[in-house]
């Protein structure tokens, strides 16, 4: 996924076939609002930004890891998705078979889920990497600021819907309240992205 070109990966998520689908739609909202928050922070290096020099390598150099973690994600759960697609197929002819298609079922869902839990875990990050360079950042892009908080907000309440939807059918009743926790987390993010955005847009209106 990471080496094709946007124009084919859109077709294919225009196509007629499991994945990709919302899922790595999620992680790459997450790796844009990264790779974005790393562009602001290349902007804010140099002499005028000496104070701060420490703190903005710190987060360009994290900032790439979570791009990098983000990209890992899509294709783990465009995978992901396909083994659940899989599971769904196996035959239920005898009771049998009907148990070992329900236990891959079950299992194929808690794999699908842990992309998009992770991927809620990265969106997070990054509106909190957004918050720290938003009063130190260079203020000829801090819109890029804001575009990259909606991205992560965007990656998060994204990656909340494939939660759920793969959690409404794990039994695993551990596995299914750890999802649940981390889908909870959406709405603080989302929040606090909101937060970013407002005072970047106060910001410019003046």
């Amino acid at each position: 996924m990471r080496d094709e070109t946007i124009g084919d990966f859109l077709s294919r998520l225009a196509d007629r076939i499991p994945a990709p689908g919302g899922g790595a739609v999620a992680a790459l909202h997450a790796a844009q609002a990264a790779a974005l928050l790393g562009m602001v922070a290349r902007y804010s290096t140099g002499e005028k930004y000496a104070e701060h020099a420490q703190a903005v390598e710190r987060i360009i150099a994290e900032t790439g890891e979570l791009t990098s973690a983000a990209l890992r994600l899509a294709e783990e759960d465009a995978a992901a998705f396909t083994a659940v697609a899989d599971a769904y197929k196996l035959p239920k002819d005898t009771d049998e078979a009907k148990a070992s298609r329900s236990a891959a079922i079950g299992q194929a869902l808690v794999g699908a889920a842990r992309p998009p839990a992770e991927v809620v875990a990265v969106a997070q990050r990054a509106v909190e990497l957004a918050e720290e360079l938003l009063p130190v950042g260079n203020r000829n892009v801090i819109t890029d600021i804001a575009a990259a908080t909606e991205a992560a907000r965007a990656a998060a309440t994204t990656a909340r819907v494939n939660i759920e939807i793969n959690a409404g059918g794990i039994k695993d009743e551990q596995a299914r309240a750890g999802l649940v926790a981390q889908a909870a987390r959406v709405d603080d993010i989302a929040a606090r992205a909101e937060r970013v955005t407002a005072a970047i847009r106060e910001e410019i209106g003046k």
